[in-house]
């Protein structure tokens, strides 16, 4: 007994808004430091650290392994995210055909379920706050670029939640009556 909405387009104004927002967070997570180190209560130095700063310098150290980890899971998968989110939101509810328009639920899939481990990056971040706080010898407190990071990955998993995915399956063409009767 209850009524059928069909998909609206107009739904994908919430996708692009909550991408664009997480697009403008993703900047600063990118350009502020995601750690601030201090080491011997700041006799040694303090250090700050960005996401690509970490990469390098774990590089550097011949962290090879962990270094490929950071870098993709902070910047290779949030700038996939933003790339499919936008492809989806452009080519919603335009022709396709089957193969196309399952090709496009397998991405939005692939956004959804990748949304669910963006956040690793805050939670390293704030289990090693948690633990590495061995008063004088080190500290170690996260930089404002992990809230800007964490309100970035909220904002996208948002925007994939936002989108309705009927509209990838609007634009295929209608089987015609001969198709029907054979099925």
């Amino acid at each position: 007994g209850a009524d059928l909405v069909p998909p609206d387009r107009r739904s994908l104004s919430a996708v692009w808004a909550w991408m664009i927002a997480g697009l403008i967070f993703y900047i600063p997570a990118n350009l502020f430091p995601m750690l601030k180190t201090s080491t011997f209560g700041g006799l040694r130095g303090n250090t700050e650290s960005t996401i690509l700063g970490g990469v390098v310098e774990l590089l550097h150290y011949g962290n090879w392994f962990v270094g490929g980890v950071v870098f993709v899971a902070s910047i290779v998968v949030p700038i996939g995210k933003f790339i499919v989110i936008a492809w989806l939101a452009r080519v919603a509810g335009r022709p396709a055909t089957v193969e196309a328009a399952h090709t496009r639920l397998r991405a939005l899939e692939a956004v959804e379920f990748i949304g669910r481990w963006s956040m690793i990056d805050v939670f390293v971040v704030a289990i090693l706050s948690a633990l590495v706080q061995l008063g004088f010898v080190a500290t170690i407190h996260p930089g404002p670029a992990a809230v800007s990071f964490a309100l970035s990955v909220a904002f996208t998993m948002l925007s994939a939640q936002s989108f309705d995915p009927r509209l990838i399956w609007r634009g295929l063409p209608l089987r015609d009556r001969k198709d029907r009767t054979a099925a």
